[in-house]
């Protein structure tokens, strides 16, 4: 892809993901907020959230954070709640393979849920045959790098209001991550049948959260979903 073409694709991405970045602004806010109450510095809150980058695994290790903290407990959990970045990783890599390893790692390591999807989708739908060639990794940059800014950057704003602000979840905002997810799983739907290890992967989710202590529903549902699928893979 030539230059010109690069840089439209890249903007294409940042419009893309500009309704998702709004869903950010809050929660971000929110979990900034929680890491001064807990007695992050100003500087640590951009330092945790832009090296980690992943806002689940964030809020559980600011959830259990004390002084001194059990720092072997917090990377475990931290552990189990990204792992789902393993499967998510593992349906990108065909899309990826033909690329330069650089390019690979950077695209990776600013993937996240959301990211994910608006890339994944793009390819899916400018490419229904399944072509690689339809991933951008243009657009995916452009959606991956609006949304990990506008995490640093509001989380940090947070951490700098939090105190006088209070608790934001008071006001409701909690709500906007669920709401955004919800919009781009419609957004990826394909059916009742393309959908059921969605369903699977939730239901046993749902399970071991009700019957296991800790993150470990967040595994559980990757795998059991990711299982369904290979052992379905090919039936009507």
């Amino acid at each position: 892809m030539d230059k010109p073409g690069q840089t439209g694709e890249f903007i294409r991405g940042i419009k893309t993901a500009l309704p998702v970045m709004l869903g950010f602004i809050p929660f971000g806010l929110v979990l900034g907020a929680q890491t001064t109450q807990k007695g992050f510095s100003v500087l640590e809150v951009p330092l945790m959230t832009g090296i980690n980058f992943g806002g689940g695994s964030e809020f559980a290790a600011v959830e259990l954070w004390t002084s001194p903290p059990h720092i072997f407990v917090i990377v475990l959990i931290t552990f189990l709640i990204n792992s789902r970045h393993l499967l998510m990783g593992a349906v990108l890599s065909p899309y990826l393979g033909h690329l330069p390893r650089k390019k690979v790692l950077a695209a990776l390591f600013f993937m996240c849920d959301e990211s994910w999807a608006l890339g994944l989708n793009d390819a899916v739908s400018r490419k229904p045959d399944g072509n690689i060639r339809g991933f951008s990794l243009s657009f995916y940059m452009g959606a991956a790098l609006t949304l990990y800014i506008t995490w640093v950057v509001f989380t940090t704003i947070g951490g700098i209001i939090g105190p006088v602000i209070g608790d934001v979840r008071n006001w409701g905002f909690d709500m906007a991550f669920p709401a955004v997810f919800f919009v781009l799983l419609r957004g990826m739907w394909r059916g009742f049948a393309a959908g059921r290890p969605w369903l699977v992967s939730l239901i046993v989710a749902i399970a071991v959260y009700l019957t296991v202590p800790g993150a470990w529903y967040v595994p559980a549902g990757a795998a059991a979903g990711l299982l369904f699928a290979f052992f379905t893979a090919g039936r009507t």
